[in-house]
């Protein structure tokens, strides 16, 4: 890895690809991102890994929302063994109550089922009820790798004070910034001390469209000028 982390969504194996050659670091991997990115099946990991040498995070989600049901549950505990042995890095994951607070109960079931693999918290913290009080709740789960964050629901124009205070309280290394993550948002970022930065529609264009390499490289340089 050169000077940040650069971690870019991919649906399939031409995505990989595309982000590799771009200069990514690392990818997540997801299936339906009109639903906000849910379980990939571990056919497209295993192809991924049959094509590209970047560690892949894959999204263990089972819903559009943020809580999880038990059943649920039991499903991607079960899902997270046929990805590993697939190919999965690690994990993405993470959810709430019905009340809006860090379901930890589901979220350490979830820590067990995939450890030793390390995983990352998504962006449900960004929509708790008390954001201060999630990160709280997550920071010293184990084996966390990264927090996915905007720092607000509406994205990180809005988040950048929220990711500040979290970045001075001493958390910058935990932070992966991502959603609505824009050129003119990545220097103060920087600034603050965050170094690890995720992007999806970024370097598409859209999300009908595959991830563009070139789009990838510029994101490369960007994040890499501290």
């Amino acid at each position: 890895m050169t000077g940040s982390l650069l971690e870019v969504i991919a649906l399939d194996v031409r995505d990989a690809v595309a982000a590799e050659d771009g200069g990514a670091d690392r990818l997540e991997i997801v299936a339906d991102i009109s639903a906000g990115g849910l379980t990939p099946a571990p056919e497209t990991v295993e192809a991924i890994t049959k094509q590209s040498a970047l560690p892949q995070m894959v999204m263990l989600r089972s819903n559009a929302g943020y809580t999880v049901s038990p059943e649920e549950l039991d499903d991607l505990a079960r899902a997270a063994r046929s990805l590993a042995d697939a190919g999965a890095a690690g994990f993405v994951f993470g959810f709430l109550d019905a009340a809006g607070v860090v379901d930890l109960a589901a979220t350490e079931a979830l820590i067990h089922a995939v450890t030793p693999l390390p995983w990352t918290f998504h962006r449900a913290v960004d929509n708790a009820a008390d954001l201060q009080a999630g990160w709280r709740a997550i920071r010293l789960l184990p084996n966390l790798a990264t927090i996915l964050t905007s720092g607000d629901p509406g994205g990180i124009a809005g988040g950048l004070p929220m990711l500040r205070a979290r970045a001075e309280a001493g958390d910058a290394p935990l932070i992966l910034a991502g959603g609505g993550l824009e050129p003119h948002l990545v220097p103060p970022l920087l600034d603050y001390g965050v170094r690890a930065f995720h992007v999806g529609r970024a370097v598409r264009g859209s999300w009908s469209a595959p991830v563009d390499r070139e789009r990838v490289r510029r994101w490369r340089e960007l994040v890499d000028t501290v």
